[in-house]
């Protein structure tokens, strides 16, 4: 993963992909990972995003994982929250209540230190990385995750000749070609996004679709 690129990103403000407000669809679709709605959620490259306050409000202890020290401060500052911090081998991990957000690599994340996680939010970090660094990404998260931990999956489709990501486009048969083999992979919600995205609008995007996925284990 191009990690001074994120760096840098987070250093100039370039960041159109957080949003601010919780996002529609975790809200419409969480309730879908049924029986998995207890427990600890592993929300990757996870940003400053308010979707963990939604999620712990639901009852959950959040485990956020991300590289930029800018957002991770944010996230606490923005919020008026409260922080304490420890060192866990490569990460600085920053809480408040049940929240953590542990600053560092993705990569560098163990199976031990995700062990008690029960499901997966994945609304921004697939479809933040370019395609040769996808099938990495999915086979950490597939060595990562317990294997009864189900993943809500969202991406975007454009064609990438009308512009150049982050974020990039995600196929539905990359997905499946990505987790089809360890999961069941079913789409539950197609949306067209274009008139809601100004910034696909001013880059020439003229087609956007979201997608909602649920992945189960096989």
């Amino acid at each position: 993963m191009d990690t001074q690129m994120w760096h840098q990103r987070w250093e100039d403000n370039r960041i159109a992909f957080h949003l601010t407000e919780v996002n529609a669809h975790l809200q419409q679709f969480w309730s879908t990972l049924a029986p998995a709605l207890a427990g600890r959620v592993l929300v990757p490259l996870c940003g400053k995003s308010l979707d963990m306050l939604w999620l712990a409000g639901e009852g959950h202890e959040v485990l956020g994982v991300e590289i930029s020290p800018i957002a991770v401060q944010d996230f606490f500052r923005d919020n008026e929250l409260k922080v304490g911090r420890r060192e866990h081998r490569a990460f600085e991990i920053w809480r408040h209540g049940g929240v953590e957000l542990w600053l560092g690599d993705f990569f560098d994340l163990g199976p031990d230190d995700v062990s008690d996680v029960s499901s997966v939010y994945d609304r921004a970090s697939l479809i933040a990385l370019p395609p040769t660094e996808r099938m990495r990404y999915a086979e950490h998260m597939m060595r990562l995750a317990p294997r009864h931990a189900p993943i809500l999956l969202v991406t975007l489709e454009y064609d990438p000749m009308e512009m150049s990501g982050p974020p990039f486009p995600v196929t539905e048969s990359e997905v499946d070609t990505l987790y089809g083999q360890v999961y069941h992979v079913e789409c539950l919600h197609r949306h067209d996004a274009l008139a809601d995205s100004a910034h696909f609008r001013s880059q020439g995007v003229t087609k956007l679709m979201e997608k909602v996925y649920r992945l189960t284990p096989r």
